[in-house]
């Protein structure tokens, strides 16, 4: 049971309800348009009917998925799109239920 206990925390780790969110798909299309760059929280709201708490938040919830990197330029942090750790945990995921299922 215990590699059940760790496919279920990591499917926590690939939630599909990050990605399901229409406001969180129109930023990721926005920063899709900025690829070496990527933008300030205040580019994003410029770009996005929402306020700037709430473009925090979603870039927030896309950072912990993975989805999005942030850097520092100066006193400012740009988002960027990265599905690096996205991808990771869903390769995670896969191999783990592969070995529990005996599909390998």
């Amino acid at each position: 049971k215990e590699k059940d206990l760790a496919i279920m925390e990591q499917f926590g780790n690939v939630s599909p309800s990050v990605l399901n969110d229409a406001k969180r798909q129109e930023i990721i299309l926005i920063l899709t348009d900025f690829p070496g760059e990527g933008l300030t929280v205040n580019g994003i709201t410029e770009r996005i009917d929402l306020s700037r708490p709430a473009v925090s938040h979603h870039l927030k919830v896309l950072k912990q998925a993975g989805v999005i990197g942030v850097r520092s330029c100066g006193v400012e942090n740009h988002y960027y799109l990265t599905f690096k750790a996205a991808l990771r945990n869903l390769k995670i995921l896969v191999a783990q239920v592969e070995a529990s299922c005996d599909l390998r």
